[in-house]
């Protein structure tokens, strides 16, 4: 018997109210992890290079924590875009735009531009001509891959590109001011590595920032975007995303195992969602959801 076949006599209307009861319980909690996370992983890659360049570190090990450090500093960010650290208005409004801002710094990702171009993810996920993302959808794991290294290509139709193209349409001054902040991202990043090879640091320049930046982004594309909404042919509140079952556990998938939970309730701090999932998922099996193996 399905776990959620008691539920199955419920209304629509009845199910959506038991969702929303259980979603309500786990919003508004403070995400101090993102916080402390946020700040504490962008300290670290950041204390690489004078460790790396003084040889209190060997460069293969600075590799391996950088790598890390980049892969893990989307997330605080994506906390900010959804204002879970604080709301507009609230008084620790700073602290929510602080971290949006500085955690994705590795990335070479203004939090203008991530947080412009997911509000439309969530609008349209799936829709093969308006969501942001659908260009990560691939028949499977390694042609997703293998996708997310050609969206990264130069006239690529898909990835920063289709960010691109997408903030270019929407011409609103707040779309324009992204666009130019990723420009100024993007010659900084690319005139830093210039001057670092020029010094005589181009290994380590390489195996720092544009190696890790680009593992993280494969990573990051993976599963945030790939894996979540596999195969990204339905659209709909209970359609567009699912759960699965990730042979890297919750943080090794970056807590998307539950990304279902975001996209229903965007709110709800990504260190909850498991907790608010298992308590939802008979709702969400009543309401015909893919909640996979998990």
């Amino acid at each position: 018997m399905s776990i959620g076949s008691h539920l199955e006599g419920l209304s629509p209307s009845e199910l959506r109210k038991l969702e929303f009861d259980i979603a309500r319980k786990h919003i508004g909690h403070f995400p101090w992890l993102a916080v402390i996370w946020a700040f504490g992983n962008l300290g670290l890659w950041l204390a690489l290079w004078p460790l790396v360049f003084t040889g209190a570190l060997p460069l293969w090990a600075g590799f391996i924590i950088a790598t890390v450090c980049v892969s893990a500093c989307y997330l605080p960010s994506h906390e900010a875009q959804h204002d879970i650290i604080a709301r507009r208005g609230d008084k620790l409004r700073w602290l929510n735009q602080l971290v949006g801002h500085t955690s994705t710094i590795p990335l070479v990702l203004p939090y203008s531009v991530a947080k412009l171009t997911h509000m439309e993810h969530h609008r349209h996920a799936n829709d093969p001509e308006l969501d942001p993302d659908y260009s990560t959808s691939a028949p499977g794991p390694w042609s997703a891959l293998w996708r997310g290294i050609v969206n990264r290509q130069p006239g690529a139709k898909g990835g920063f590109n289709a960010y691109g193209r997408l903030l270019t349409n929407m011409g609103t001054p707040e779309a324009k001011q992204a666009l130019l902040l990723a420009l100024i991202y993007r010659v900084s990043f690319y005139g830093i590595l210039t001057v670092l090879a020029w010094s005589g640091y181009a290994i380590e320049a390489a195996l720092l920032w544009w190696l890790p930046r680009h593992l993280a982004l494969s990573y990051i594309y993976f599963f945030l975007s790939w894996a979540p909404h596999h195969p990204a042919k339905k659209t709909g509140r209970y359609k567009d995303t699912r759960s699965f079952n990730s042979f890297w556990g919750n943080i090794g998938s970056m807590g998307m195992q539950y990304h279902i939970i975001h996209h229903l309730h965007p709110r709800i701090p990504l260190y909850r969602t498991p907790r608010a999932y298992w308590e939802m998922r008979p709702v969400l099996e009543a309401r015909g959801c893919d909640v996979g193996d998990l």
